[in-house]
């Protein structure tokens, strides 16, 4: 009963909390507050750059490699773990996975900065 009460109190407050984030910005919007903020000049050119999607896929396989690493590093504290075979098999499953998908995004020219 009272993990239930809890649960609806999360959910409650999560939804009010989301619906005031939501409507709050909408009702005090002037033309000041959407410009960008260049040490009390006015700018020179539009900050609204657009962006490299190139660079968005790298940083992409750079957070993908980046979590394979996070994922990797308690492996030599498991070695205590009673089933080494499904241990290494998992790991190596893993490794394969995150290789073959470093060859597909380097076969497609997706590291590439050049367009």
């Amino acid at each position: 009963m009272n993990m239930m009460l809890i649960l609806l109190m999360n959910i409650a407050l999560a939804a009010i909390l989301i619906s005031l984030a939501f409507w709050l910005p909408h009702l005090n919007v002037y033309t000041e507050k959407a410009n960008p903020y260049e040490c009390g000049f006015d700018p020179m050119s539009s900050a609204r750059l657009p962006f490299s999607m190139k660079f968005f896929l790298v940083a992409i396989t750079f957070l993908l490699f980046d979590l394979e690493i996070a994922l990797l590093l308690p492996l030599p504290w498991a070695m205590q773990f009673p089933n080494m075979n499904m241990l290494m098999t998992m790991a190596f499953i893993l490794i394969t996975i995150l290789a073959l998908g470093l060859a597909y995004e380097w076969t497609q020219k997706g590291l590439e900065w050049t367009e």
